[in-house]
């Protein structure tokens, strides 16, 4: 499973006289992403080398450092730690050494796996929502059976002949919630799901 940061987190460290910023959040969209990079950026800095990653989409730059030398091992962080929905802006205040292909590379990479080694995580459930009408008879019974499952939500909406329930659950539980509206109720309801 993957999992996301649960808050904005920072870390510093020097190498080699060069001050290296890392600065990360959770993000939910490109446009998110972008507004962080414009809020952590610093116009001051050298370079505000960065990273994002949302599903299967993401970017890097490397802000004028060599080519591969930044973006792309601040990315290569956020998938070491099975991480998605979140962005990496790594700053770095030169020094006066350089630090050679491979030390950039150790440098960006480095600093960013340690921040997000330390950032408190969450993990990412995928959720699936499905409908069910309900007997006023059978509510309490389905009701408190269901709430057994973990990460489950329900919500009610009120008919003539009984109760409509919006219930999500975690990708996977299906079949186990779907039998067991079917059996409390001897087959009067049914709980669907989306193909």
């Amino acid at each position: 499973m993957p999992f996301t940061l649960v808050a904005p987190v920072e870390f510093v460290q020097d190498i080699k006289k060069s001050r290296f910023i890392a600065q990360a959040a959770p993000i939910a969209s490109e446009e998110e992403a972008k507004a962080f990079l414009a809020s952590v950026s610093d116009p001051a800095a050298n370079h505000n080398c960065w990273a994002w990653r949302i599903g299967q989409a993401y970017r890097f730059s490397d802000d004028g450092e060599p080519s591969g030398t930044a973006g792309k091992p601040i990315l290569q962080a956020i998938d070491g730690q099975d991480l998605d929905g979140v962005v990496v802006v790594v700053t770095r205040f030169f020094g006066g050494i350089l630090l050679g292909s491979g030390g950039l590379m150790r440098a960006y990479g480095g600093t960013a796996a340690q921040m997000l080694r330390a950032a408190e995580q969450r993990e990412i459930i995928p959720m699936i929502t499905g409908e069910s009408s309900v007997n006023f008879s059978d509510l309490a019974l389905v009701k408190s059976r269901l709430a057994a499952i973990p990460h489950l939500t329900f919500i009610e909406s009120f008919t003539a002949d009984g109760v409509d329930l919006t219930v999500t659950l975690r990708q996977g539980d299906e079949n186990q919630a779907i039998r067991l509206v079917r059996d409390l109720t001897s087959g009067r309801s049914s709980l669907i799901f989306p193909d």
